[in-house]
């Protein structure tokens, strides 16, 4: 059977500036088609990466290739402007002297003058700006600047999107809202692209894959669905979903003794004695009485509607907080009783990044 080849393929990529190592065993493939999203802190080298992809960016060791073509390695690299590959930045950088239809034809200066004005008005038409095209960028909000800044890479009908936190200068509402509308467009023209956040929920709403990264290295690559549900590090659950890191030990295959009291997990192959860590979110932990529940006392509670934010202490004098969606009708100073249901287990020491 044909496997397809990816449009995307990077190798052991490492990048350093100067001696520092930036990334480091970096690879990855992504597919036609698909939307691949960059997930980590700052400084991670998410960018980095991006850069790399462009032709920004010299690499020390590995390869990028580009549909079949090698386009990066240590000794030879692809100029930019031949890649193929559109850029949209974190700032936009639109062209602020010129209108919005000037900034869409500023790639297609190789193009007869007749088929330029066609492709503007294609694009203008799929970014919904239409009635804009004589508009200059501060004449704008955010929103449109970042759409304005989309259709301006895609014009041009790259191999390849890349986008650098496009939405980090919108609030969090717009950010969604505009991340959604990304998908839907880079599905109607049927674009690969590799965006980069530090937000989750863009990720989750935009990708097709998601790679989290840390301290330079490629932790997960894979559906959010798998990244979220089954992280391979503590480190990458922490950043795909908020909860609570604790220790344990198992007691008997499939029994594992925690700060929060012994708890039952679906990983029956770990020996008895084996030290582990838990990561515990919201949804794992249940108020109520119950054989294994633990007696924890209310430190702060803060209403949220249909859910309540709480801060528990913990018998040992720790504390963890969880977001319970149906609210304790209890005060900070009192005690419930809590458990675990179904947390995350890492073997200790292997799951850390």
């Amino acid at each position: 059977m044909n496997r397809v080849q990816p449009l995307l393929q990077i190798a052991d990529l490492e990048c350093r500036y100067g001696k520092r190592v930036i990334l480091e065993a970096v690879s990855l493939t992504l597919h036609q088609g698909e939307i691949g999203c960059l997930l980590g802190p700052s400084g991670c080298g998410k960018t980095t990466l991006l850069h790399a992809i462009a032709g920004f960016q010299p690499i020390f060791h590995g390869s990028i290739s580009l549909d079949g073509e090698v386009i990066s390695t240590p000794t030879a690299a692809l100029p930019p402007e031949k890649r193929q590959v559109g850029v949209v930045f974190q700032d936009y950088a639109l062209f602020p002297h010129l209108s919005v239809a000037g900034n869409l034809a500023f790639g297609l200066a190789g193009m007869p003058r007749a088929e330029q004005r066609a492709r503007v008005e294609e694009m203008l038409e799929l970014v919904h700006l239409q009635e804009y095209a004589g508009h200059f960028p501060h004449q704008l909000s955010g929103g449109q600047q970042q759409r304005v800044a989309l259709a301006r890479a895609l014009a041009p009908r790259p191999r390849l999107l890349l986008m650098d936190e496009p939405f980090s200068n919108l609030d969090t509402e717009l950010r969604r809202s505009l991340a959604r509308e990304v998908r839907h467009i880079l599905r109607e023209t049927g674009t690969s692209a590799l965006i980069v956040t530090h937000d989750r929920s863009e990720a989750f709403i935009a990708g097709d894959r998601i790679g989290v990264i840390t301290h330079g290295r490629l932790q997960q690559w894979d559906t959010p669905e798998t990244v979220y549900r089954t992280p391979a590090t503590t480190g990458v659950a922490r950043i795909v979903g908020e909860g609570n890191l604790l220790r344990g030990k198992v007691v008997q295959p499939g029994l594992v003794d925690t700060e929060l009291g012994q708890v039952e997990i679906r990983d029956t192959d770990r020996p008895a004695g084996s030290h582990v860590d838990i990561f515990a979110r919201s949804g794992d932990l249940v108020a109520g009485e119950h054989h294994r529940a633990v007696t924890v006392q209310v430190v702060e509670k803060h209403f949220l509607g249909d859910s309540a934010l709480y801060r528990f202490r913990l018998p040992g004098g720790r504390t963890i907080e969880a977001n319970l969606e149906s609210p304790v009708d209890i005060a900070p100073g009192q005690e419930i009783a809590l458990r675990m249901e179904g947390p995350l287990v890492f073997a200790r020491g292997r799951g850390h990044t």
